[in-house]
Parts: C-alpha cells; structure tokens; sequence
C-alpha cells in the first residue's frame, strides 16, 4: 500500500498506538491527521486547552521522526474524506471509541469508505480490553462491577507496541495550525502532552504506587496518580500503564481503578444513551432548586468537604475521585438534584472528563447506574472524618475556614455564635 491516513482522535501518543503502528507498518507513506470539531472545542475550555497542548507535543514527536502532525478543522468525516482524496490513500486508520459522536463518526466513516472503495481498520481504543472483549454467560455486556474484574484480570491483553522510528510523509500537504492557545478556566492545569503524561507516570510509579492502596483516598495526601487526564486523551496508554503497575506492591489495586474505566466503557457501549438517561430507571422524582444548585455549583453550600471539592474542581480542572463521589451524593442524595446537572457542570471543568466515566460514575452515586446497591448514601460528615481527619483538605480549598479548629473544621455551624458571626462562610442550605 502507498498512502495510508491515521486519524488521531483519543490517541494522542507515538508509543503504543495501534493504529499508528499499523498504517506504518502497512503503507509506505501515513499522514497523521486530527480534525478539530468546534462543536466539541466549544464545551470545556480545560479540555480544549489540555487538547491544544498534547497536540502541540504530538506534531513535535512527529516532526523528530521525519512527519509532522496534519490539522483540519470541520467536521472530521468530511475532512478526513477530503485529505484522502486530496492524499491518493488508500487505507484509513482510527481507533475505535463508545460514545454517540464516536459512534456516529465510525459509523459515516465506514458508509463513505465503502462508497469511495477505502479500507477502513479500526484499531483498539482507550481502554486497556476492548468494550468488546469480554461477555458475561448470559447478556451483553457485565452490568456489576466485580464479576467484570475477575473476568479482566484473567483474560489475555495484547502487547503493546512501540512507536514508529520513521514515519514518511507524501509530499505537498498543508499541513494547518493547532487550535488557537485557549484559555482554560481554571488557574491551575497539569502540563499536557505524551511527554509530561510519560514523566509522570514514571515518577508516580516509582514513588507511590506502593502505597496507593493504603493512602489513595486520602484527600488531603493527594496520593492519586493524576494520570486521568493523560488517559482521557491518549498521551498515556492505559495498556501500557497497566502493564507497568501489574504485579508490584499496590499494582493490584491501580490495576482495580483502569478495569473501572474499562467497565463504564463497557456500559457505554451497550447502552450509549448513558449521559442522557437512566441506565436503571428507579422513577426518582427529582427535586428543581435553582439556588441550591447554583449554590452547589459555587461551592457556598456551607458543608465544608462539598465545597472543597467544588472549589477544588474550579481552580484545577481535577477534583480528588473520594471527593467527586462525597460532593455528587451531596447533589443527588441530599439536595435531590437530577444527576445529569453534575454531569454537565463537571464536564464543564473537568480536563479527564468523558462521557463513559463522567456519566457512569454520576449514575453510580445516584443510584440509577450499575451500583449493586442502589440505596447507598455517603453521609458527608462521616466521609469528611473517615478521609480529611485533621481538615487539611477543607482548609486548602475553603479559606475562609482556615484558622477554624479541628474539632469544628467539618461542622462550622456548631462554634460559638460569637466565632460563627466571624467566619465569612454560609450556613448549610440543607443539614447534611
């Protein structure tokens, strides 16, 4: 084969790519494209920027192996069918994903492969197994999470593979411009890109992997990987990751927490209305309260670990998972607030936010999901003790509490009136 084209979508990385190790192994010249859809660039202004900047590292790594990084900006199948024509190529190369847009794009994709006579090979996607490659006895899909991990930890996964030396491209492209510079609307975003992704992972490997069952959660330790973000994208390989924690002191339960993305990719897959719908209709009358939910939204709900989280999110584009969990109970089960608003406001600000992972862990909390036990509440108080003892957590993310003592750090409202009237924080808006 002479020219083949690489879609990058979800897979921004050189080192374990599939489809990129394919096109190069099969064509003699790839062009590596990534089309920029202002209809998904437009939703988070975090991801978009976390986006602009892993593209920047992949057209670099590129560039080092003799290509560069193709930019179109439109609709993806349309300008990817254009690029073929303009290119003469033959095969097209994507990997394969859940949600309705990825759906809908593979689906176009093959139409008008077939009716311009390309080959289209869809590769594996985000997951470290396919959503495809593992069925309970009787269904489609695993619905509960544990008899999913027995089955993900006994099954075979395939080999990574490495990333092209060279990589030749035709020549006369235009090869277009990254997405502007965005400005992300929170102050403090990890560095993006396979590169930093890389360094980080190493780091967080060598140094806390060990302790992560024992400490992940920890909110105030922070002793989570922050690798979701680098996953979200594909700067990391969840492959590749889980093969480097397997079978070192806490790879176990690392291990635990990818077979969970891989579980909700699952999910999605067979049922790809989860943003939108009860995935387990319970006939939940949901409360409308637009003042608690704005006051949710800003992290002046007057519970102190609720709004750290919020707070937390705001400022970073990342909040804590034992936090994400406590401040979504809080919305749904205290509040009685439809999920599918802390779904949109976290996909809003989160960088990792991704429809599987966002949506199936909302519905997990709000118990219309995959929870095996649909009732569970997390009080906040309890969580709060139980994860930020001494209130390290809360005081980092809700100043104005700072200087309260430990005893009342979690219940503000219990100090003497005379230190209450002090504190420029609000009263609860429910009792937690």
């Amino acid at each position: 084969m002479e020219t083949a084209i690489v879609v990058f979508t979800r897979d921004l990385r050189l080192h374990d790519n599939p489809a990129l190790a394919a096109a190069c192994t099969q064509a003699e010249r790839v062009v590596p494209v990534f089309v920029a859809d202002p209809t998904l660039t437009a939703i988070s202004p975090n991801r978009t920027k976390f986006l602009r900047d892993s593209l920047a590292g992949l057209r670099q790594g590129l560039l080092e192996r003799g290509a560069d990084l193709v930019i179109r900006h439109g609709d993806p199948v349309t300008e990817i069918m254009r690029l073929a024509s303009e290119t003469g190529a033959q095969q097209i190369f994507i990997a394969d994903d859940v949600s309705h847009y990825a759906a809908r794009r593979r689906s176009r994709l093959e139409r008008d492969c077939a009716r311009h006579r390309l080959g289209l090979t869809i590769t594996p996607g985000p997951t470290v197994l396919p959503p495809g490659d593992l069925h309970p006895a009787a269904g489609d899909h695993y619905k509960v999470f544990t008899p999913y991990w027995r089955a993900w930890t006994s099954a075979a996964w395939r080999q990574a593979v490495p990333a092209p030396d060279v990589i030749r491209l035709p020549p006369g492209l235009r090869k277009g411009q990254i997405p502007p510079n965005a400005a992300a609307s929170s102050s403090v975003l990890a560095p993006a890109g396979e590169v930093a992704g890389q360094q980080r992972a190493e780091r967080w490997l060598r140094d806390s992997l060990a302790g992560y069952g024992d400490r992940h959660d920890d909110l105030a330790g922070d002793e989570t990987s922050r690798l979701s973000a680098y996953l979200r994208f594909g700067c990391l390989s969840p492959l590749a990751l889980a093969q480097a924690a397997q079978g070192k002191p806490g790879g176990e339960e690392f291990c635990r927490q990818l077979a969970w993305r891989d579980f909700f990719y699952q999910v999605t897959a067979a049922f790809p209305d989860m943003a939108r719908k009860d995935y387990r209709p319970r006939g939940d009358q949901w409360h409308e309260d637009k003042d608690a939910l704005d006051a949710w939204r800003e992290g002046r709900t007057g519970v102190p670990i609720v709004d750290a989280g919020i707070r937390q999110l705001a400022a970073e584009g990342f909040m804590h998972n034992r936090a994400r969990m406590i401040t979504a109970s809080f919305l749904t089960r205290n509040l009685r607030i439809d999920w599918r608003h802390g779904y949109r406001h976290f996909g809003v600000l989160l960088a990792d936010g991704d429809v599987p992972n966002n949506a199936g862990n909302w519905q997990w909390v709000a118990g219309t999901g995959n929870n095996s036990r649909p009732n569970r509440v997390m009080n906040p108080l309890r969580q709060a003790r139980r994860f930020d003892r001494a209130g390290a957590y809360v005081r980092r993310y809700v100043p104005e509490l700072a200087d309260v003592d430990t005893a009342h750090i979690h219940t503000p409202w219990n100090l003497p009136p005379s230190l209450r009237r002090q504190l420029a924080y609000p009263a609860p808006i429910i009792a937690p």
